[in-house]
């Protein structure tokens, strides 16, 4: 009896807290290192913590944060990388709820993950090679391979280095997604009977303390006359492609024509992409620069590619475009429920507007195949009732008798907007207990 009356007294005063916490810590920092003192910045006693069970609630599979209700502070749980979570994308946080019952409560917590410099900038080649022809003028550009750099900020890549100096200058200019395009530039006339190899040595440099650095030997091979590059129709391409197109779809053409004749006007097409997914993607014809679907693609994952496409002649010479494909996004996933805390008893003298059951929605589809419409079975005895970023709420509607009925089982069914929509349901079991009413 004591047990029922407690479960009454935890369900009768749920209240939705709405306070939010927010904290700032750097990435990496060792395991058990304190992040914040949660029950000071809620207004919280730690006994409250103790008594109401607090845990942490994350839609995410991964909890890089724990709680220690005892003292009443957050600790890093586990080692907690920013590149790995946020990639390049700043600023980056890691956002959950705490949990409290008897009675229920839920808090916003939100920790701001702050850069280190843990990443030099790196080449995803050792070396290049380079055919240049003898005859190219002073002033023709080639381009070069890009370092990464997953660090952001003042650690990002910064400048690079080409050394020794002589025949050739770096030109670095930025494009539309401000990374820098890296260019090689003709300062001095070649000549291969005098030199027909030249190594040359290109450094990308960060801006951390100390610094960090990758390097790449680029290798030319002087030849001997082509007087024309390649040179792209357009500079940049646009596309768009579904999410479930399948492979081999085709998605755009580039073209480049090269006033040259014979041997030196043929044209040979290269995606230039290396740290990043896109070769796994998709592939293009080295003869005809048609771009094709080769791998899965997900809108929920990536929602655009930028292509970048090297068109090269026999002689060397080469040219540069950028294909950006936007992935259209299409109704292919369910909403998903989460039981973020439920009574499984509660007693039939429980007063109207008890809560019996917190669930949270979500679902990975954007605009209309992203929006949630949640209902239960037809139960007068309960409704459910939403608050705000898709939680509900399961509370009683009526007065409960449970010598009428002594077990409800209510269904929750929630569906999008998508055409078709598509929809997914929990059913939630509640036993009701005796009081002496009789």
């Amino acid at each position: 009896m004591k047990g029922r009356v407690l479960l009454c007294f935890a369900l009768i005063f749920f209240s939705s807290a709405t306070g939010q916490v927010s904290y700032t810590i750097a990435e990496e920092l060792p395991k058990g290192s304190l992040v914040g003192n949660i029950a000071h910045d809620l207004g919280l006693e730690t006994k409250r913590l103790i008594s109401g069970k607090a845990r942490i609630y994350t839609s995410d599979s991964d909890e890089y944060i724990e709680l220690n209700g005892e003292r009443g502070v957050l600790l890093v749980k586990e080692r907690i990388d920013r590149e790995a979570i946020c990639k390049q994308t700043t600023p980056c946080a890691l956002h959950f709820q705490i949990i409290l019952e008897n009675p229920m409560q839920f808090y916003t917590i939100t920790v701001q993950l702050t850069d280190i410099n843990d990443n030099p900038p790196t080449f995803e080649g050792h070396n290049i090679e380079l055919k240049i022809s003898e005859s190219a003028a002073v002033g023709s550009k080639y381009e070069l391979e890009r370092a990464l750099d997953l660090d952001v900020g003042i650690n990002d890549l910064q400048r690079y280095e080409l050394k020794p100096t002589g025949n050739f200058a770096l030109n670095l200019h930025s494009n539309s997604d401000e990374n820098k395009n890296v260019e090689m530039v003709l300062q001095k006339p070649l000549d291969r009977e005098k030199q027909d190899k030249i190594n040359l040595v290109l450094t990308a440099i960060d801006g951390g303390e100390p610094p960090m650095s990758g390097t790449m030997l680029i290798v030319i091979t002087v030849l001997d006359a082509n007087d024309n590059a390649p040179v792209f129709t357009q500079k940049i391409y646009k596309a768009t492609v579904h999410e479930n197109s399948p492979v081999g779809a085709n998605v755009a053409t580039v073209r480049a024509t090269d006033a040259d004749q014979g041997y030196n006007s043929k044209i040979t097409y290269l995606i230039t992409n290396k740290l990043d997914n896109v070769r796994k993607i998709f592939k293009i014809n080295d003869d005809k620069g048609e771009i094709t679907v080769i791998g899965h693609l997900d809108f929920e994952e990536s929602r655009n590619f930028e292509i970048n496409v090297r068109a090269s002649d026999e002689g060397g010479l080469t040219d540069s475009c950028k294909l950006i494909v936007e992935v259209q996004d299409v109704n292919d996933n369910k909403p998903d429920i989460n039981i973020m805390s439920r009574s499984n008893v509660i007693a039939e003298d429980a007063t109207v507007n008890t809560v019996v059951t917190m669930i949270h929605i979500e679902d990975k589809d954007t605009g209309d195949n992203g929006k949630i419409h949640c209902f239960i079975s037809e139960n007068v005895e309960f409704t459910l009732e939403s608050s705000t970023n898709n939680f509900y709420s399961l509370v009683t509607n009526s007065e409960l008798d449970r010598e009428r009925a002594s077990e409800y089982n209510i269904t929750v069914t929630c569906s999008d907007e998508g055409v078709p929509s598509l929809s997914s349901s929990v059913t939630l079991t509640l036993q009701i207990s005796d009081v002496n009413d009789n």
